[in-house]
């Protein structure tokens, strides 16, 4: 400790002093008023010496009464220590005060823009995005992801969602819709050259296949004998074709009896308790099945080189976007000033009450931590917090005394 040598060099000049003025020089005025100068500063040190020692130790070792102070009065400070954080660093007039004088999102936004501005920043924070997005165990999130959709299927009764759907099927016209797409695509299909061969085909081989007996079988085979499959392709095909066409038109007869017989199907869905029985084991079965775990982690993958390219390109422009995404998060936030002054209210509210309830727990670390520590190592912690301050005093004692002694000497 620097002062510590100050203070015992200026006790040392003092009775240095002393022998020279009283020993050593001449019988004169001057030399007795330094003498007396000396004496003063000698006795002045000595007596500081005594004082700022006496609070952290005895003296010499003897056990004088009135010395030591801190040791003895261990406990007291300690506790008043500890009474005074409680009760007057961290009470809540305090706490709210020094909180109130915060601007938290305001400092929070200055600072992320002050920062954001510096090039070096922004491609520091895309480099720990891609590190971070790279280094990302998406095996184990599709087995946490497929894990919980397998749990959410076992735990759900799909009735109910069934019904929401067939009910939205029917709200937003879906089976017109899936009518017409399947007429279409019907439409489409019969119309082809070699449909029209396949329907003469099996419409010919099933009348051959006719067991008709009497008039009625001599009627038949006559009618197989005259239309040959060639012949019978075209004709089925117009059929089918005349059918798609009615069945196309909206508010014909057979349109609608086939619509509301879809309609009344579907809404009786979820009544059919052996169907949902084996639609529940379906969406069960394909829930632990390891293939939905690899179409997750493929989909993860794909998600994941999607970003990482994005930010490579983010990175060659020097994170401009970064710079959007901050201004345009702070203009926003401008616009709500005063839903984000009520969130953070809520926040400093909530931390004043978290100090407050908590605070008395800071009290007993610092109890613990101190009586942990032996004697001397807290007189050492004391000493190096407020020793070289009190050594000042003893080299004031000198000094003060030295000058009093010249002083008194003219006396």
């Amino acid at each position: 400790m620097r002062t510590r040598y100050i203070a015992t060099i200026s006790l040392a000049a003092m009775g240095a002093g002393f022998i020279v003025t009283k020993y050593m020089l001449p019988d004169a005025g001057w030399s007795r008023m330094l003498e007396s100068g000396f004496e003063a500063g000698l006795v002045g040190g000595i007596a500081d010496w005594f004082a700022v020692t006496a609070l952290f130790r005895h003296p010499f070792g003897i056990p004088i009464p009135h010395t030591s102070l801190l040791l003895k009065n261990r406990n007291k400070i300690v506790n008043s220590l500890i009474s005074a954080m409680e009760n007057e660093l961290l009470n809540k007039d305090s706490i709210s005060r020094k909180l109130s004088e915060l601007k938290l999102f305001n400092g929070l936004a200055s600072g992320a823009v002050r920062l954001i501005g510096k090039r070096k920043t922004r491609l520091s924070l895309v480099q720990f995005a891609q590190t971070s997005l790279d280094r990302l165990p998406l095996e184990r999130f599709s087995g946490i992801i497929r894990g919980f959709v397998a749990d959410y299927v076992r735990k759900q009764d799909i009735r109910p969602i069934v019904q929401k759907l067939t009910d939205k099927f029917a709200h937003d016209s879906w089976d017109e819709k899936a009518l017409d797409y399947l007429l279409g695509a019907g439409k489409q299909w019969v119309s082809k050259r070699e449909t029209e061969q396949l329907l003469g085909k099996l419409a010919h081989s099933k009348l051959e296949e006719l067991q008709v007996g009497g008039f009625m079988g001599f009627a038949v085979q006559a009618f197989i004998g005259f239309m040959s499959p060639e012949k019978l392709g075209p004709m089925v095909q117009n059929m089918l074709l005349s059918a798609i066409r009615d069945l196309s038109q909206p508010g014909s007869e057979n349109r609608v009896k086939l619509l509301n017989e879809v309609k009344s199907a579907v809404e009786k869905l979820h009544e059919n308790e052996a169907l949902m029985e084996q639609l529940k084991q379906w969406l069960e079965s394909g829930a632990d099945s390891v293939e939905l775990e690899r179409f997750i982690h493929l989909r993860l993958e794909e998600l994941r080189q999607l970003l990482l390219d994005k930010l490579e390109e983010e990175y060659s422009r020097g994170g401009r976007n970064v710079v959007k995404g901050v201004r345009y998060l702070t203009d926003r936030a401008k616009e709500k000033e005063e839903l984000l002054q009520q969130w953070e209210r809520s926040i400093l509210d909530y931390a004043v009450h978290f100090i407050e309830r908590n605070h008395y727990r800071i009290g007993m670390l610092v109890r613990d931590n101190l009586d942990k520590m032996d004697d001397k190592a807290l007189v050492e912690m004391l000493e190096q917090k407020i020793g070289n301050d009190l050594q000042w005093i003893r080299v004031n004692g000198a000094i003060c005394g030295f000058a009093v002694g010249i002083v008194l000497s003219f006396f």
